[in-house]
């Protein structure tokens, strides 16, 4: 059990800051811009105009690129937060204590869960509809982000086609395994081969690692997937075990077990209660309760007399009639005071861009601007904690796992610096859990400052933010070029913006200045070692 002075000290320091950011005092907003703060759930958009990317230096010319992408713009996960708040709203409809506002707030919710129950329903592509999946917002940013790779890289791609029959080399696909980013991988390479239909035959799925789990019956798993390397948040032993350590893998199996061993960490738990338990985050939640539903609900709320969960059935149909959804909520997503209702409308809030072909609801309506902000803030709070650079005293355990993938980019540019033109590119599809620890594992600026103990992560003291760290669809891309002396450069791409290595690395810059870094320097400030 967490003891009470160490909660009674976060509490402290987290309303002194909160109070700060709620009256604009001196400090950042979050870099988020008006009626946005949406945060992770930010919806895609390229942070350059590609006619201002640097040019390889005289005589470079393009070998390989790599790419590392989140899944697209999606719904909701699960049957949460919009069933808890339907419930909300359902006992104060029954109360009669809506406000002329809170009578809108429940088709509404009705609206984003319908939505969600049907997402991707007749939609090619989308194998299961349901929760979790793309929206056509999300499938148009992996459209868009091919159609840009293809024409930013478009000597190499068309070099590459040019010389398939004599000289194949091979475009490598890996996923996570998981829809959403098997879709986004599938919606990609689809864009991919109407732009330049001639690459058709250089597309390869690898086979999965295999046999896993090791010590019982090998799960076989889709070609084109790998866990390990892109779903190493969550390494079960079910289907992933590693037991041998002479294994590769048994380091990054290891590592995920560690990182899941965090998340029960009391610290932990200790900054996510602070979060919540702030008297100014139980301020804000009114501010927004309170728009919607009467003084003396919303007071019920707070005294605890009224609480609600992602509790009951529902069912939807398609409007068709072939396709009918029914799910239940599991009760495990509450509303037990206003800053719980407060986040949980904010959830619904932040989802609904993502949704606007589905649903078409604006929850603006609902979530004022002041709020919006406060809740982005505890929602980048959390994150922060949970799988950012989060706490000093504990080390990397929220991206030491991610060591695999950090090994993955450069031993495909080990491959080309040999010699060895054997891939073109290699595309891999995957989710925050992987693109947050990825980044902090890189090192890049604004990303990997953590926070000490007893402080609290606040936007006054730490720059770092969700909405730039990985919104929907985030990226990073490294191109790659050689010259005839077989000297090989590396520019990095983050979010489609040319993105210095750490700082530790400015040394291997090939010139002053400049986004292209000398890849034997590089390879040995980070350490890594050629297979």
């Amino acid at each position: 059990m967490l003891a009470k002075p160490r909660l009674a000290v976060l509490q402290t320091g987290l309303l002194l800051s909160l109070s700060c950011l709620l009256s604009a005092c001196g400090g950042s907003d979050g870099g988020a811009n008006p009626r946005t703060y949406y945060q992770t759930k930010t919806p895609y958009a390229p942070q350059q105009d590609a006619t201002s990317y640097e040019a390889p230096p005289s005589g470079f010319n393009a070998v390989y690129t790599g790419l590392l992408a989140r899944h697209g713009s999606r719904g909701l996960s699960s049957l949460k937060y919009d069933l808890a708040v339907y419930n909300m709203w359902k006992k104060a409809s029954d109360d009669g204590a809506l406000t002329s506002l809170g009578a809108q707030l429940g088709p509404d919710v009705l609206k984003i869960m319908k939505a969600n129950f049907l997402l991707g329903y007749g939609v090619s592509g989308i194998t299961t509809p349901g929760y979790g999946n793309e929206t056509q917002l999300g499938i148009t940013e992996h459209t868009q982000l091919a159609q840009r790779l293809i024409n930013r890289q478009s000597a190499l791609f068309e070099s590459a086609a040019s010389a398939a029959s004599s000289n194949p080399r091979k475009i490598v696909v890996v996923t996570s395994g998981v829809d959403r980013a098997v879709d986004s991988g599938a919606f990609f390479v689809k864009s991919m081969l109407a732009t330049k239909p001639a690459l058709i035959s250089l597309v390869s799925y690898p086979p999965a690692p295999s046999p896993y789990p090791e010590g019982g019956t090998p799960i076989a798993q889709p070609d084109g997937t790998n866990r390990f390397l892109l779903y190493f948040h969550k390494l079960v032993a079910k289907t992933d075990k590693v037991s041998n350590t002479a294994n590769p893998l048994y380091t990054t199996y290891q590592d995920s077990q560690a990182f899941q061993t965090w998340l029960n960490d009391s610290d932990l738990a200790a900054k996510q209660a602070a979060i919540l338990a702030d008297s100014a985050a139980q301020t804000a939640g009114r501010a927004v309760l309170e728009r919607l539903f009467t003084k003396a609900f919303v007071d019920k709320i707070a005294a605890g007399t009224y609480s609600f969960a992602n509790t009951g059935s529902m069912t939807f149909s398609s409007d068709d009639g072939k396709f009918t959804s029914t799910l239940s909520g599991d009760g495990k997503t509450g509303i037990t005071d206003l800053a719980s209702g407060g986040s949980l409308i904010y959830e619904l809030y932040a989802i609904a861009p993502a949704m606007k072909a589905e649903a078409n609801v604006d929850f603006t309506t609902y979530m004022p601007e002041d709020q919006a902000r406060y809740f982005a803030y505890l929602q980048d709070a959390s994150d922060f904690y949970k799988m950012g650079p989060s706490i000093t005293e504990k080390g990397s355990v929220t991206w030491k796992m991610a060591q695999i993938l950090e090994d993955d980019f450069f031993n495909e540019v080990d491959a080309i610096a040999s010699g060895k033109l054997t891939n073109v590119a290699k595309l891999r599809f995957a989710h925050a859990e992987i693109v947050i620890p990825f980044a902090s594992k890189m090192g890049l600026k604004n990303v990997l400052q953590q926070q000490a103990l007893s402080t609290m992560y606040t936007y006054d003291n730490n720059p770092w933010r969700g909405e730039y760290v990985s919104p929907m669809a985030a990226n990073m891309q490294w191109d790659v070029v050689r010259n005839s002396a077989g000297t090989v450069l590396v520019k990095m791409l983050y979010n489609e913006k040319e993105t210095d290595f750490k700082t530790a690395c400015d040394g291997a810059r090939y010139a002053a200045g400049s986004h292209y870094y000398d890849y034997t320097k590089l390879k040995t400030c980070y350490g890594h070692v050629s297979n």
